[in-house]
C-alpha cells in the first residue's frame, strides 16, 4: 500500500491533579485546538472513553463530539473507542444518526468492548458476557441505522418495534472495531468497516477477513500512535513531553494490570520511561520513514496521535504545526 494517508489527534479531555485546571478552561482550550488542527490540515478529531478516572479521562464521547462538531466544517469526528456494551444499542443508534445530521455526515465511530471491570460494574453491565453482548448489540445497531424497524429476541436485548428517526443520513455510520484478542477479531471482520488499534495486528485482521470471505482490498486500517511525536529536535523535545506521556502510561498500565485484561505498558519512573523507548519523537523525515513503512506493510488510511495531558495548547500546537507542515505533505 501507499498513497494518500490521512492524519488526526485523540483528544481524552484528562486533568490530572499535578496540572489540575478549571474545567471550563480547559474544555475551552481543547475545542480551540480541534478548531485549529482542522484548518492547519489534519483530517480527524477523535475522543475516546473511559469511566472512574482521577484525572478525569473523558466519560462522554458523543457530548464532545457535538461541540466538535459545532466547531467544525470539513475533518471526520469519531469515538477511538466508545465502549459499547455500556450503552443501550437503540439509544446509542439515535445519538450517532442526530450526531451525524449535526455534523454534515462527518461521523465515524471507534467501538471496543472494553477491558476494566470496574467501568462495567459502575455500568451494572456483566463483565464476563461483554463479548456475547456486543456481538447482539452490533446486530441491532446496524440494522436501525439501515433503516430497519427491529424485533429482536436475544439472550442480552428484546426489542419490539424499535426504529430510529430521523434515521442516519448514509444509511450506515463507519464502523471500526477494536481487539487485542484472535477471537475478537472475529467480530472485527465481521461487523466493522475497519480495524482501530495497533498495525501489530494487521494480519490477524487480514486473516479474519479471509475467514469471513471478505475481500482484502476492502480492508482499512487506523493505526493508534499514541507515543509518537515530531520535533527538530527530539532531545530537547523528550524533556518536555515525557512527563505528559509518562502519566498516560502509568494510568494505562494500572488499567491494563486491574483484571489482567491486556498485557502490555507497565508503571515506570519518568527516567525509566524516558529510556524505554515508548515514547517515540522522531524528526519529520524519520517520522515520514516510519509512516511509509507502516504503510507497505498494511491497508493503513489514517493514523490516530494524541494530545497529551499537561501540554499547554500553545506548546502542543507547535509541536503539531511541524507534523502538518513537514510530514502531512508527504502523504497527500
Amino acid at each position: 500500500m501507499s498513497g494518500k494517508l490521512t492524519f488526526g489527534y485523540i483528544y481524552d479531555f484528562r486533568n490530572p491533579p499535578q496540572w489540575r485546571r478549571r474545567w471550563e478552561d480547559l474544555y475551552a482550550e481543547i475545542l480551540d485546538v480541534v478548531s485549529w488542527s482542522e484548518a492547519a490540515g489534519f483530517d480527524g478529531a477523535w475522543v475516546p472513553e473511559h469511566h472512574l478516572a482521577d484525572d478525569g479521562y473523558m466519560p462522554s464521547p458523543l457530548i464532545a463530539l457535538s461541540a466538535m462538531a459545532a466547531r467544525t466544517r470539513r475533518i471526520k469526528l469519531g469515538s477511538a473507542i466508545a465502549l459499547a456494551p455500556l450503552y443501550n444499542p437503540v439509544r446509542f443508534a439515535e445519538d450517532s444518526a442526530v450526531l451525524d445530521i449535526l455534523s454534515g455526515g462527518r461521523l465515524e465511530m471507534g467501538l471496543a468492548i472494553g477491558y476494566r471491570r470496574r467501568e462495567s460494574a459502575a455500568y451494572g453491565a456483566d463483565f464476563g458476557k461483554r463479548g456475547r453482548i456486543f456481538d447482539e448489540w452490533l446486530q441491532i445497531v446496524t440494522r436501525l441505522w439501515s433503516g430497519e424497524t427491529v424485533d429482536f429476541a436475544g439472550q442480552h436485548f428484546a426489542l419490539t418495534g424499535a426504529k430510529i428517526m430521523p434515521p442516519a443520513p448514509r444509511g450506515r455510520i463507519p464502523l471500526y472495531i477494536g481487539s487485542f484478542t484472535g477471537k475478537a477479531m472475529e467480530r472485527v471482520a465481521r461487523f466493522g468497516d475497519g480495524f482501530i488499534g495497533s498495525g501489530d495486528l494487521c494480519d490477524l485482521y487480514a486473516d479474519k477477513l479471509c475467514e469471513q470471505g471478505k475481500d482484502l482490498a476492502l480492508a482499512r486500517v487506523r493505526s493508534t500512535e499514541l507515543f509518537l511525536a515530531v520535533a527538530h529536535d527530539p532531545e530537547r523535545a523528550m524533556n518536555e513531553l515525557a512527563p505528559c506521556y509518562h502519566h498516560v502510561n502509568n494510568s494505562y498500565a494500572e488499567w491494563f494490570n486491574e483484571d489482567q485484561a491486556v498485557e502490555g505498558l507497565k508503571r515506570m519512573s519518568l527516567e525509566e520511561f524516558k529510556a524505554s523507548g515508548i515514547l517515540q519523537i522522531m524528526t519529520p523525515g524519520d517520522a515520514i520513514a516510519m509512516l511509509k513503512a507502516k504503510q507497505a506493510r498494511m491497508p493503513l488510511e489514517h493514523v490516530m496521535m494524541m494530545m497529551p495531558p499537561g501540554l499547554p495548547a500553545a506548546r502542543f500546537v507547535e509541536y503539531a504545526q511541524v507534523f502538518a507542515n513537514e510530514v502531512i505533505p508527504a502523504f497527500q
